[in-house]
């Protein structure tokens, strides 16, 4: 961000009233939204600026979220200091270790999911649908599902075969997704962080038990079916997962659950992986075509094999149809990226 502009003046000045005038300011990271992160330091101390413009992004949720996840034990980032009207939060700064860095510089795999599945199982165990600190959380419920699930057949349909999804055949496609997401019945409703996978999820060495989970990137939380984040975790859209691993951690989950029914719960599982695929893979065509992020098309090949392994569920049949139908092998690839798009 140049200096002097408006944006930047205004950060100075939130800064200056956190106690924080003076501190150096660095690039964090980007979100495939309108948020941005910075690290400013000053002196010994560090702190992470989220900055989420007005209009854009509203911080609310991710503070009400922040504060519950805080108060069930789980390590959600001190919030140091907030303008809501101005959308900048000062939040605690967890570090660098997330599970995506510790992965890359070899660190065995298997004890960082187990790690993030503790969080999850601490999590179903503690959250009440009924607590009043929920009130105000959006319930994930078939009209949002369906929302979600367009997104393929509005982005990923004309991008791959260079017209847009007729009307009838879209409606066919949402009839069959909504049909399909009835085994989500299987799964019981708890808190849902929804983008739980290891890019959120970060190691921190000083805490101990699930404490040692930090938790990022959860204002999109809702209130629904548990399974929604074992899928984010497990089927991640950028990374592949050892499937024995998942299927080990899966049963450690069910140990912990002596009374949900695995069967159920895999139909669940697998119908909420189906729907997760197909709104993955419209954002990431969204992103290319609307927003010049190609980078995001690498990670097609991938969704589209997860999609296939979730449409293996007997359940699932009718919608693995119709994608057959309209997708058949040679349609299941990354578009070509958009003229000019390209990684910002």
């Amino acid at each position: 961000m140049s200096a002097g502009t408006e944006r930047d003046r205004a950060i100075e000045a939130f800064l200056a009233g956190a106690g924080w005038a003076g501190a150096t300011r660095a690039p964090l990271a980007d979100d495939a939204s309108f948020r941005r992160y910075e690290r400013v330091r000053m002196g010994s101390a560090q702190a992470v600026l989220m900055d989420a413009p007005p209009g854009h992004e509203d911080v609310r949720p991710f503070l009400a979220v922040d504060r519950l996840l805080r108060r069930l034990g789980l390590s959600a980032p001190e919030v140091l200091a907030e303008d809501v009207a101005a959308g900048l939060l000062l939040l605690e700064d967890f570090g660098d270790a997330t599970m995506t860095r510790l992965l890359a510089a070899g660190e065995a795999e298997e004890p960082l999911y187990a790690l993030a599945l503790d969080a999850l199982i601490h999590l179903h165990r503690r959250f009440a649908v009924h607590d009043p600190a929920a009130a105000g959380l959006p319930l994930y419920d078939q009209t949002r599902f369906l929302d979600e699930a367009a997104l393929f057949v509005d982005w990923c349909w004309p991008a791959i075969k260079g017209a847009p999804c007729p009307a009838a055949e879209r409606a066919a496609y949402l009839g069959l997704v909504a049909n399909a997401l009835e085994a989500a019945s299987g799964s019981f409703r708890t808190l849902v962080l929804r983008d739980f996978h290891v890019d959120n999820i970060m190691r921190l060495p000083d805490r101990e038990g699930v404490a040692a989970c930090g938790l990022l990137d959860f204002q999109d939380a809702v209130i629904g079916p548990a399974a929604y984040d074992l899928v984010s975790l497990f089927e991640d859209a950028r990374r592949d997962v050892d499937p024995a691993m998942a299927q080990r951690l899966m049963a450690r989950y069910f140990a912990a659950f002596p009374g949900v029914d695995p069967t159920a719960f895999a139909a669940a599982y697998s119908a909420l992986g189906a729907q997760r695929a197909l709104k993955v893979l419209g954002i990431f065509t969204r992103l290319d075509r609307r927003d010049g992020k190609s980078q995001y098309l690498r990670h097609i090949d991938r969704l589209w094999r997860w999609l296939a392994l979730d449409l293996a569920h007997p359940q699932l049949a009718e919608l693995r149809g119709w994608l057959d139908a309209a997708f058949p092998p040679d349609l299941r690839r990354a578009p070509k990226a958009a003229p000019g798009a390209g990684v910002p």
